[in-house]
């Protein structure tokens, strides 16, 4: 099993997209990369902690590869947007992906490469090693499956085949 990290707005929806394609075996929603050791919710609400909310995705190369999860990743966030998505804003809500394997930079970085060609603004992902995680707490693991009619801010057409 490999795995990444992605931060993509609101982590309810992200994680509920990842959960759905074949070959992710794992998922969990947290906060990445911040500066506060086992921030809370509402700390990272505050937008002063570093944290990203990000969901933690643990998935099997040989059904589904990195190319095709960043594909998927791409589908899903406006990456020429800083410390926003959809209707949630501040810094937690930026665009990152948090890789694991020093070897999945250079694919990162292509596939960015690739993204960027559709658009005029820069892309504003960050992408960088993972430096720590935090689990979310246990309310928001998961959330849309225990409320199906949560918030989301992906169009619910993109979580069809």
């Amino acid at each position: 099993m490999k795995t990444i990290v992605f931060a993509g707005g609101c982590f309810w929806g992200v994680e509920a997209y990842f959960n759905l394609l074949d070959g992710v075996t794992f998922t969990k929603v947290g906060y990445a990369n911040g500066n506060v050791v086992s921030p809370t919710y509402e700390q990272v609400c505050t937008s002063t902690t570093g944290h990203y909310e990000a969901v933690y995705v643990e998935y099997d190369d040989m059904i589904i590869g990195l190319d095709k999860l960043l594909g998927a990743y791409w589908e899903i966030v406006e990456p020429t947007v800083k410390d926003r998505q959809g209707p949630d804003i501040g810094s937690q809500y930026g665009t990152g992906i948090f890789y694991t394997n020093e070897d999945d930079k250079k694919i990162i970085e292509q596939s960015k490469t690739s993204e960027q060609e559709k658009y005029d603004s820069p892309i504003v992902t960050v992408i960088e090693p993972l430096k720590n995680f935090f689990n979310a707490e246990q309310y928001h693991q998961k959330y849309l499956d225990k409320n199906p009619n949560g918030y989301c801010h992906i169009p619910l057409n993109k979580y069809k085949d």
